[in-house]
Order: structure tokens, then C-alpha cells, then sequence
């Protein structure tokens, strides 16, 4: 399985980028999403950008990361305490996405 990890660009040139992101600095291979100007934030597998992503889904992706690494050192005692790092998801029922809620069998 591989694990995206989001970065900012803090250096472009043609088909790379000096990236920075979750303690590390890295040369990335720009690509599959073409050059992208410093501040932009991207989705990182393997040292290969994949997706353009906002601000705002590279905190998101970078607290689940965070989360994932709370569970593995075992520092959650219990569910609450990852609901911080889960701000889109904590205090709502989950929702099956549109296609998949079609599917449902119709109550009778």
C-alpha cells in the first residue's frame, strides 16, 4: 500500500520541485501534474507529486497521517482521543456517498 503524503513546493524547476512536508525536504518529481509554482501544496507517492491539492486538504491529509502514527506508537487510549485530528468527520454520523446510498435496498 502506499501512502500519500502532502508537501509544498518551496523551489521549482522544470519537472521537479524542492517539496517540504511532514519533517522532510525532498526533491519531487512534478510531472504527472506539471510545474507548480512555490506555496503550492501536492499530494506526494513515492516521491512523485500525483494531485494538486488545497491548503486545507493537506492539513486534513497531514492529521490523519499524525492519527495513523498515534495508533501504530499506541498513544490512543480510546477513539476520543484522535477526534481532534478528525475535524471533518468528529462530532457528525458517517454518510455513505451518493452512489452508494442508490444502492440501498428501500425499506417496506
Amino acid at each position: 500500500m502506499c501512502i500519500g503524503v502532502p508537501m509544498r513546493v518551496v523551489a521549482a524547476s522544470s519537472g521537479y520541485a524542492v517539496c517540504e512536508g511532514m519533517g522532510a525536504r525532498r526533491e519531487i518529481d512534478m510531472r504527472i501534474v506539471g510545474d507548480q509554482p512555490p506555496g503550492t501544496f501536492v499530494l506526494v507517492f513515492i516521491d512523485a507529486a500525483r494531485e494538486v491539492i488545497s491548503p486545507e486538504q493537506a492539513e486534513l491529509v497531514a492529521r490523519a497521517l499524525s492519527a495513523l502514527q498515534l495508533a501504530v506508537d499506541g498513544a490512543g487510549a480510546s477513539p476520543a482521543d484522535f477526534d481532534h485530528l478528525f475535524p471533518d468527520l468528529a462530532d457528525r454520523e458517517p454518510e455513505l456517498p451518493a452512489h452508494l446510498k442508490t444502492s440501498l435496498p428501500t425499506a417496506s
